[in-house]
């Protein structure tokens, strides 16, 4: 069997050195691929009017598997300012790339495990009992629909008159806003299907019977938004009695759960969620085992086989101009290894993820934000390490 091709897409600001290092790391330990660069981001945006090309789709379309960095995104108006002067008349209104490719190749299961590494000096910790501390071991797996709800991209400024009058049958929106001026109001929309909150519901369970998590957790808001959290809530209920009743599910609302983050995190497993609330939770999650540094991600559709693995820190554009790249590159190697566990080059993931361990735990290289210190430019020269010497440590224990 050849070489596996991997589109690579570095994306803007601090993308670009987290994934050249990354590979880096898959090249040490032994993982043998092509890379091919698939150009998205701002760059692309300014001076051709689409920061995702149809060149860099039809790449993943052929390829399947991707590695992606990251990317800038800006307001409306900003956006519209960067254009090149020469695309300003022709109508074009940004849209995030990332989420254009969740939509045009449905990548709707999206998966951001969030785990404590032992040693790491960003663990959360807590008071316990005699006012010793405590510091409890996350293992968490969170589940987010990835291309309905919130981020669908159904809204509109000023609704036109079918929308207006479709939205006024509604005895709530007639009461509430019935006397507001159309072109005062703002719509975005919140739609779930059935097919797709059933297929995110049985990732979340297998993952949680293959891995032997006990518990499922649905975090919604289904006593207020009870249409879609509500559905979201009794399909999960349907599907576990029928087909996973050794599973726990627990049902949480997400304003408490982010409550209940800091009281006892170590008791989750598995949790599910709406594109919004699952984009809420990922992050609650990730700030306990060390914040965006440690924060991976997989972007999946299994009926097309395509698969694009991320971090979810943003681009960092100022940290990019720097002489040298300060960045914590550990969320985009984690993403990688999920990519590698994906095409089951699992001794391989293994094999990487106990060489970051073991880094971590030893405490001898760590990047500014594991030392607490803001992002500066001299962070390196004041003892942090930097994107570069944390991946050469890591590949110094493969």
């Amino acid at each position: 069997m050849g070489k596996r091709t991997i589109v690579a897409m570095p994306g803007d600001g601090i993308g670009k050195p987290v994934l050249d290092e990354t590979i880096r790391v898959l090249d040490a330990a032994g993982f043998e691929a092509n890379y091919v660069e698939g150009d998205i981001g701002w760059e692309f945006w300014c001076k051709e009017g689409n920061p995702l090309p149809q060149r860099t789709i039809d790449l993943i379309a052929e390829h399947k598997i991707a590695l992606f960095g990251a990317i800038t995104s800006k307001p409306k108006d900003e956006a519209f300012n960067e254009l090149a002067p020469e695309l300003k008349e022709k109508g074009l209104v940004y849209s995030s790339p990332i989420v254009g490719l969740r939509q045009h190749f449905g990548l709707d299961i999206c998966a951001r495990p969030c785990k404590t590494y032992k040693g790491n000096p960003l663990n959360f910790i807590r008071r316990g009992p005699n006012n010793t501390i405590e510091e409890p071991e996350v293992d968490a797996v969170i589940f987010r629909q990835n291309t309905e709800g919130l981020y669908g991209g159904v809204e509109w400024s000023n609704p036109p008159d079918q929308v207006y009058d479709a939205l006024m049958t509604h005895p709530k929106f007639k009461k509430n806003f019935g006397e507001t001026p159309k072109e005062e109001i703002s719509v975005s929309t919140r739609i779930f299907t059935k097919k797709y909150t059933e297929r995110i519901l049985r990732a979340a369970f297998e993952h949680a019977k293959k891995y032997g998590y006990k518990n499922v957790t649905v975090c919604e808001k289904q006593n207020v938004i009870r249409e879609t959290s509500g559905m979201m809530y009794k399909m999960a209920q349907q599907i576990q009695k029928a087909d996973f009743p050794e599973i726990e599910l627990w049902n949480t609302n997400i304003d408490a759960q982010m409550m209940w983050l800091t009281k006892n995190p170590e008791i989750y497993g598995v949790i599910v969620a709406g594109n919004m609330f699952g984009d809420i939770v990922s992050d609650g999650f990730a700030g306990l085992i060390g914040g965006l540094g440690f924060a991976c991600s997989a972007q999946m559709n299994p009926e097309k086989g395509i698969a694009v693995f991320e971090p979810t820190h943003g681009s960092a554009p100022k940290y990019a101009d720097y002489p040298v790249s300060i960045v914590n590159p550990i969320a985009m190697i984690e993403s990688a290894c999920m990519m590698l566990d994906y095409i089951e080059e699992n001794e391989i993931a293994a094999k990487i993820r106990k060489a970051v361990a073991e880094v971590v735990e030893e405490g001898k290289v760590r990047t500014y934000d594991m030392m607490k210190m803001s992002g500066r430019a001299d962070v390196v020269d004041n003892g942090a390490a930097s994107t570069k010497t944390m991946a050469d440590a890591i590949i110094a224990k493969l």
